[in-house]
């Protein structure tokens, strides 16, 4: 069983001077889910090597078992700062592939050639593909056999509008998550705001926040 997971190299959050990248916990708790279910994981980013953690995933109170756990594994931590560039790997070599958010890839995996023909590739192939959070921002261009959006039609979540206007970045996003999901066809729902609430709809499993990164992974697995 192998999986990729994909992360950001974006680490701007527009033009506020301050910095994003990928979310700990996002990462951290789907990472143990399947290692400790003997998967064979493969990390990568657009430009390989140390992705960019958003420091404010790093803060005291965002700290869970999950991100405590991997904070004491030289092995993990090793892996993450040598991801694969994303051009080089190829979607044959995979079983399912998941992202984990953050706001990074609203900037670059939502754009990234590679990201999309990897996506259209797994689902083309009728392989799991995963996506918690601002993640779900990966299927704004990948489209299904039939030229649609790849969600168009599919029961879909991600970080909600009001969540955004929360942490007060409404203005600052290239796009919101909600908006785009519903604009390109899917069946947006969700749940309260910060609790856990993922959807799973054929081989596509989506997560509304942090909070929904573990079932998100566990529902990944449940297709394997």
């Amino acid at each position: 069983m192998k999986i990729l997971m994909v992360l950001t190299s974006h680490d701007q959050l527009g033009d506020t001077g301050k910095k994003t990248g990928f979310w700990l916990e996002e990462f951290a708790a789907p990472y143990y889910i399947f290692k400790d279910a003997d998967a064979e994981i493969t990390l990568a980013s657009p430009k390989g090597g140390q992705p960019p953690l958003d420091p404010s995933s790093d803060a005291d109170d965002a700290q869970t078992d999950d991100t405590r756990r991997f904070k004491s594994d030289e092995d993990a931590q090793k892996a993450l700062a040598n991801t694969a560039v994303l051009s080089t790997v190829s979607a044959d070599a995979y079983d399912a592939i998941f992202y984990p958010g953050g706001h990074g890839p609203l900037w670059d995996l939502a754009e990234d050639e590679h990201s999309i023909a990897l996506i259209e590739s797994f689902a083309a192939n009728d392989r799991p593909i995963g996506a918690v959070c601002h993640a779900p921002a990966v299927f704004k261009h990948p489209k299904n056999a039939d030229g649609e959006p790849l969600v168009s039609g599919k029961k879909v979540t991600g970080f909600t509008n009001t969540e955004e206007e929360a942490v007060g970045l409404t203005d600052v996003v290239p796009f919101l998550v909600e908006d785009m999901l519903i604009n390109n066809g899917g069946q947006y729902s969700k749940g309260e705001d910060w609790g856990s609430f993922v959807l799973v709809d054929g081989k596509l499993v989506t997560g509304q926040n942090p909070a929904s990164s573990a079932e998100a992974a566990r529902k990944l697995l449940g297709l394997l």
